[in-house]
């Protein structure tokens, strides 16, 4: 078979693998190549094992016990400046440093027991003035002068069949209706404000106190202007109103208790006794001769709001957690009576002047109720009447005669009960949201059955008049530069009217 002839092309290729030969022959690749397969079946056949050292192990150490940390505040204690050092600040304040101790040696206003007027007063200067005009109060009255300027709107007289309450407002009580269950009668009143004569002066207005305000009262004193507050904070302040120009501007401040306060008391025998309650669960009782705020009683839950009885000075009756009403007795020092009346909390107990066996509960459960403490069982109470909203109802208040009672909702309603036996209703539309910065509407009744007082979104004061059901005229002023919203007519001067707001001021609305 005869040679096949090559192309040009493959005779290049042969060409290129032997000179590719040469070139590998010389660098002896093919030898390391031998070797480096052999080396890689000697490791496979176990012939250069390695050992890896395992380090050595550690002893095992004690666990410690997970501990939760729990702040001062929430234990009740003052804030320990202790890891304040004056040498780490060379411009450190000396004085700021002298006040901090000064503030830690203070007890905490959730101390449980008697908490002296020195340590729970915060406000600048001394307070022995303030301390001084209440106890004139009680040596007038244990001397037997000034009784009557005293508990002049209050004082009581026989004529007849009638008893008169004599005062700035006279009014007559038929005393054959007081023993007769909600039977209520008009009387005649002699103590009709002229609206148009009220007016706001600048040195009527003060900020007595920080943060929102709860509730607002007038000392019942004739002679006398002071007002007493309560804020969310847990501060008490009152101011004298008389004392213009001193150098504290006769303003007082304490704090006794560590949450907002619900109410504030003056005690109808001595005005130099105040109680105040608070969400903090205490009834604490400030005793201006003894220089101290006495805790007369705390319980788990919340109270919400204070009240007292006309005709029982030694009793208390307080709303708390959802719906409960208790009565503390200061005779006995404990709780005598306990019923749950509502749903949820209560805002407001108030009493009829004509008749004080009515007792009339406002609750967040949208529901004004009326009681007759007679008949109350502490199994099941039941109520005389029943006045439903269509959301949270603040406040339900009877009017100077007891013949009619005023309710302020969420609803935007104020809620008017009138007649013998509160059978006729009627509702005045009025805006009552005031938001979650501002405290609640709480519509409040003047000198007379004439009128009702409400602040308004629009810095004002609206008037409402029950018989014609709106608001009949609006106080405004230029110096009302906030938004009151808890109210009180003075007892014994009319035509004066407190108003309080949220950023602690008191404006004060006087008539000529």
């Amino acid at each position: 078979m005869a040679t096949q002839k090559l192309t040009e092309y493959e005779i290049k290729r042969l060409e290129n693998i032997r000179r590719n030969d040469e070139m590998l022959a010389a660098l002896q690749l093919h030898a390391k190549a031998s070797l480096l397969s052999n080396a890689s079946k000697r490791q496979r056949d176990g012939s250069a094992k390695s050992y890896k050292v395992s380090p050595a192990k550690k002893p095992k150490e004690t666990e410690t016990p997970t501990v939760i940390r729990r702040s001062l505040r929430t234990r009740g204690m003052p804030p320990d400046s202790n890891c304040l050092d004056a040498d780490s600040n060379e411009n450190s304040d000396k004085t700021t440093l002298n006040q901090a101790s000064i503030s830690r040696e203070k007890p905490s206003p959730c101390v449980l027991g008697p908490l002296k007027m020195r340590d729970a007063y915060d406000g600048t200067g001394s307070d022995r003035a303030f301390i001084d005009t209440l106890l004139s109060f009680e040596r007038k009255l244990k001397s037997g002068v000034g009784v009557k300027e005293k508990f002049d709107s209050l004082k009581v007289k026989e004529e007849g069949n009638d008893r008169v309450l004599c005062g700035p407002v006279t009014r007559k009580v038929k005393s054959d209706n007081l023993n007769c269950g909600i039977k209520i009668e008009k009387r005649e009143f002699e103590g009709r404000v002229d609206l148009e004569s009220m007016s706001l002066e600048p040195e009527n207005i003060a900020r007595i106190m920080p943060g929102r305000i709860m509730t607002v009262r007038f000392l019942p004193q004739s002679n006398v202007n002071i007002v007493a507050a309560g804020n969310k904070l847990g501060n008490v302040a009152f101011w004298n109103v008389d004392s213009k120009g001193e150098k504290d501007n006769g303003i007082f401040l304490y704090r006794p208790h560590a949450g907002p306060i619900s109410g504030i008391l003056f005690q109808q025998s001595c005005l130099s006794k105040i109680f105040t309650s608070c969400y903090d669960g205490y009834l604490r009782l400030m005793d201006a001769e003894k220089e101290v705020f006495n805790l007369v009683h705390s319980c788990d839950d919340a109270i919400f709001c204070l009240s007292q009885h006309p005709n029982d000075v030694k009793s208390l009756y307080f709303g708390e957690g959802r719906g409960g009403l208790s009565v503390w007795d200061d005779r006995t020092g404990s709780v005598s009576s306990q019923w749950t009346l509502h749903e949820d909390r209560i805002n407001t107990i108030d009493f009829n002047p004509q008749n004080p066996n009515i007792m009339a509960t406002s609750s967040s459960d949208a529901t004004v109720c009326l009681w007759d403490l007679r008949k109350v069982d502490a199994g099941k109470p039941k109520s005389l009447k029943i006045v439903n909203h269509e959301r949270a109802v603040h406040s339900a208040y009877f009017s100077p005669s007891g013949s009619s009672l005023a309710s302020t909702s969420f609803d935007d309603t104020i809620g008017i009960l009138s007649g013998v036996n509160f059978e006729d209703t009627s509702r005045v539309q009025h805006s009552n949201q005031t938001g979650r910065w501002i405290s609640s509407f709480r519509a409040t009744w003047g000198w007379d059955d004439s009128f009702v007082y409400v602040g308004n979104m629009k810095r004002g004061v609206d008037i409402i008049s029950p018989d014609q059901r709106r608001v009949i005229k609006t106080l405004q002023s230029p110096h009302m530069t906030a938004i009151p919203c808890r109210f009180h007519a003075h007892p014994c001067r009319v035509g004066m009217l407190a108003g309080a707001t949220a950023g602690g001021q008191v404006y004060i609305w006087t008539s000529s």
